[in-house]
């Protein structure tokens, strides 16, 4: 079997529901030469079913079922067993432009010294309904996704990312420790070996809506962000990164003590507070309480009392009694 020049590596868990628009939008790429891996991880709804079809009408989908192991065991599965030095990212709940693939491979032929290409992206609703934009978006020049990166802003869209498998092979794929954000930490490993940028087109349709995981996990999304921007100028100030061989992150509390020093605790667990203030899932899980210990501990108070009022708008008036306690109590002690 001859070698594609591209392998699609799509990992699904419970994704019946937008699953076959994804997958359809990646066979009807114009750039028809890839493989397209399919893991389902252990899915409890229909998704198994659907891949199996959809692989017996086009042989170009290599699906694999198995038990759940979770994303990032997923990814690094799928580089591994990819035959293409050119890898594709997708996710069963977005919609690829049919001409994504010819667009990025195009970008990468041509710029052999760029390791990853991403695009833009047009967000789309929990029924395909488009909906407005806030904020810029993501950078195109490599110089422009390193200051992105001193500021803390958006790199590449992971399901938008074309990368060399090699590349990435040669940093350790994804690492297990930042589960939820494994894209951030990657990107922010691979920007010190190889270029990475962006397309400035929309070739992907990102869908948004409650159930979708950065709004499932979103404080443990925010607290790996914060750990992995850390472990970013670890490195880049010749230092060893403590978290590179970590399976699961430690708690906030005993940040100070991997990396050896006192403030990295106190620092992430303020970014984190600040970072999920306008999140109602966050402010309903362990993101609550990680602002009250940021407040009780001194931290930056600016736009709390608005924050208490978004609770009471959530649905959680004991949540906003307390926070509005914290801030009674802090304020006189």
């Amino acid at each position: 079997m001859p070698t594609p020049a591209i392998s699609v590596a799509m990992s699904v868990f419970n994704g019946e529901r937008f699953l076959a628009s994804a997958i359809e939008s990646v066979l009807a790429q114009d750039f028809a030469d890839f493989e397209f891996l399919i893991i389902d991880d252990g899915s409890s709804d229909g998704s198994a079913g659907l891949i199996r079809e959809y692989a017996e009408r086009d042989p170009r989908i290599r699906p694999i079922v198995r038990e759940n192991r979770g994303l990032v065991a997923s990814l690094n599965e799928m580089i591994d067993a990819a035959r293409a030095p050119i890898i594709a990212r997708m996710d069963a709940d977005d919609i690829c432009r049919p001409d994504r693939f010819a667009r990025q491979i195009g970008f990468l032929a041509g710029h052999p010294e760029y390791g990853v290409v991403g695009s833009w992206s047009e967000d789309i609703g929990e029924n395909g309904e488009k909906l407005v934009r806030s904020g810029a978006d993501h950078p195109e020049t490599h110089e422009e996704l390193l200051a992105a990166i001193e500021i803390g802003g958006q790199l590449i869209c992971h399901p938008a990312a074309m990368y060399r498998r090699d590349v990435v092979r040669s940093v350790g794929g994804y690492h297990a420790a930042f589960r939820h954000c494994e894209d951030l930490d990657l990107w922010l490993r691979l920007s010190s070996v190889t270029r990475l940028g962006n397309i400035p087109e929309r070739l992907l349709r990102y869908r948004r809506y409650p159930g979708q995981v950065s709004s499932r996990h979103a404080t443990e999304q925010q607290i790996g962000t914060a750990v992995a921007q850390i472990a970013w100028r670890e490195r880049k100030a010749g230092r060893p990164d403590p978290t590179a061989d970590l399976e699961h992150l430690p708690p906030i509390g005993e940040l100070d003590s991997l990396f050896g020093r006192p403030g990295i605790s106190r620092q992430v667990r303020e970014q984190v507070a600040l970072g999920l203030l306008y999140s109602a899932s966050a402010m309903r899980d362990e993101g609550f309480d990680l602002l009250v210990s940021h407040l009780r501990d001194g931290g930056r108070r600016d736009g709390m009392w608005r924050t208490v009022a978004r609770l009471v708008r959530f649905g959680e008036p004991v949540r906003a009694l307390r926070l509005a306690a914290t801030l009674t109590t802090s304020t006189s002690t």
